[in-house]
C-alpha cells in the first residue's frame, strides 16, 4: 500500500513543464525581429525551426541508448536541462555582436532542443512514477501545460512592451530556470519508479517487441506526422486567409490560441480517458484532426468567425490524443525503462515532425494554398490504423 500521493504533485509538474518548454518556439516566435537584427537577409530561416527539432531528435537518441531518464534520478535530469536548455536559449541575446551569427544561432536552437529531451519526456516519466490508475488523465493536465508552453512566445512577442526580441528571449529563459527549480524543490521520485537499472544500449528498441507497443507507438507517429507542421504552418495559414480576404487578423494571437488550444484538447481528453480508456480518446481525436487536413480546403471559403472557429477547432484535437498516446506507450513499456521507452518513441516521432514539415513545404510550392494539407492527411489516417485494435478492445 502506497502513502497517499501530495495534492501539490501535479500541479507543480504542469507549472515546470509549461515553464520549461516555452523554450521550444521562442526562436519561432521573434524569428522575423531575430533576422533583422542578425541581418539574415536570404539564410534559409526555416533551418532555424528545423534545428530546435533535429537537437531534440539528437537529444532523445542520447538519452534513449544511455537510459539517462532511467538510470538517474528524474528530478536531476529535468533541472541540469532546464538550467542549460534556458541558457542555450538566453545565448541568442549575444549574437548580434559576434561574427558567423547565423551558424551560432543554429547552434544555440539545437542546443535548446538538445536539452528539451530531458524536459518534457523526463517530465513524463516523473508523473509516470506517481500514477498507475490514470495516469492518462494526469498526462493530460502534462501535455495541455506543454502546448501552452510553446504557444507562450508568440503571446509574448505580442504583448511585451515594444515587442522587443530581449525581452522574449530573456523572459522565456528566467521561466525555464524557475520551472527547473521548482520542480527540484517540491516533486521527489513516486513510488511507482522502478530501480535504476544496468547500462542497456538496446533497452529502448526493445520495448517495440510488444506488438501493443508498436500499435500505440505507431499511432502516436501518425499524430506527429501533422502535429508540428501545423504549428509551424499556422502563421502563414492566417497571413494567407487575411490577404485572399482583405482581413486583418492578429496574427501573433490567433496563433497563440489555435496553438494553445491543443491544451484543452489534452486535458478535456484526459477527463474523457477515465471513463472511455486512453486508446478510444487519442483514436477519436486523431480522426477528428486528420478530417480536419481533409476538410481544410473549406475553411478559406467561410468568413473570419468561421475560418478562426474551424482554426480553433483543429488545434484542439491536433494536440489532444498526445497524451493519451504517452500514456499507452509509458503503460505498455517494458517497467524497468519506461523513460528509455518513452524518450525513443519521442525521437522517432519528432524525426518524423521534421520530414513532414520539409515535405509540407516542398508542397506548398506547387500546390494552391488551400490544398496545403490534405496530403498530411496520410499521417493521421496511418496512425488510425495502427491504433485501430487498440481503440476496439478499450485500452
Amino acid at each position: 500500500m502506497h502513502p497517499p500521493r501530495p495534492r501539490h504533485i501535479l500541479a507543480v509538474i504542469v507549472i515546470a513543464q509549461f515553464a520549461g518548454t516555452s523554450l521550444w518556439f521562442s526562436g519561432n516566435a521573434i524569428l522575423a525581429q531575430l533576422a533583422q537584427a542578425l541581418a539574415l537577409d536570404g539564410q534559409p530561416l526555416a533551418a532555424v525551426t528545423s534545428a530546435v527539432q533535429l537537437g531534440f531528435i539528437a537529444g532523445t537518441l542520447v538519452f534513449a541508448l544511455l537510459n539517462i531518464a532511467d538510470r538517474w534520478r528524474p528530478r536531476d535530469v529535468f533541472l541540469a536541462c532546464t538550467l542549460l536548455g534556458a541558457a542555450a536559449n538566453a545565448g541568442m541575446l549575444l549574437l548580434p555582436g559576434l561574427e558567423g551569427r547565423y551558424a551560432l544561432l543554429l547552434a544555440l536552437r539545437f542546443a535548446t532542443g538538445f536539452f528539451l529531451a530531458g524536459i518534457y519526456p523526463v517530465g513524463m516519466k516523473i508523473a509516470a512514477s506517481w500514477w498507475r490508475e490514470g495516469l492518462g488523465g494526469a498526462l493530460g493536465w502534462l501535455l495541455g501545460a506543454l502546448v501552452l508552453g510553446t504557444a507562450l512566445p508568440h503571446l509574448l512577442a505580442g504583448t511585451l512592451p515594444g515587442t522587443h526580441w530581449q525581452a522574449v528571449v530573456a523572459t522565456v529563459s528566467l521561466l525555464a530556470v524557475g520551472g527547473g527549480l521548482l520542480l527540484h524543490a517540491l516533486v521527489g521520485e513516486g513510488p511507482h519508479l522502478a530501480p535504476a537499472p544496468r547500462l542497456r544500449i538496446t533497452a529502448a528498441a526493445r520495448a517495440f517487441a510488444s506488438r501493443d507497443f508498436r500499435a500505440s507507438a505507431f499511432g502516436y507517429f501518425g499524430h506527429m506526422w501533422e502535429l508540428y507542421t501545423l504549428w509551424a504552418f499556422v502563421p502563414l495559414m492566417l497571413a494567407a486567409y487575411g490577404q485572399r480576404h482583405e482581413q486583418a487578423l492578429d496574427i501573433g494571437f490567433w496563433a497563440f490560441c489555435i496553438i494553445g488550444a491543443g491544451s484543452l484538447g489534452c486535458v478535456g481528453g484526459g477527463m474523457l480517458s477515465r471513463s472511455l480508456g486512453s486508446a478510444r480518446v487519442a483514436f477519436g481525436q486523431l480522426g477528428c484532426s486528420g478530417l480536419c487536413c481533409l476538410l481544410s480546403p473549406l475553411a478559406y471559403l467561410l468568413p473570419p468567425a468561421g475560418f478562426l472557429a474551424f482554426m480553433l477547432f483543429w488545434g484542439v484535437t491536433v494536440a489532444g490524443d498526445s497524451p493519451q498516446f504517452s500514456a499507452l506507450n509509458a503503460a505498455l513499456a517494458p517497467r524497468e525503462f519506461v523513460g528509455s521507452a518513452l524518450t525513443i518513441a519521442n525521437c522517432i516521432g519528432f524525426a518524423i515532425s521534421v520530414l513532414s514539415l520539409h515535405v509540407a513545404t516542398a508542397l506548398a510550392a506547387v500546390l494552391p494554398l488551400p490544398l496545403w494539407f490534405v496530403p498530411i492527411a496520410a499521417g493521421p489516417l496511418l496512425g488510425l490504423l495502427a491504433c485501430s485494435r487498440l481503440a476496439a478492445r478499450r485500452a
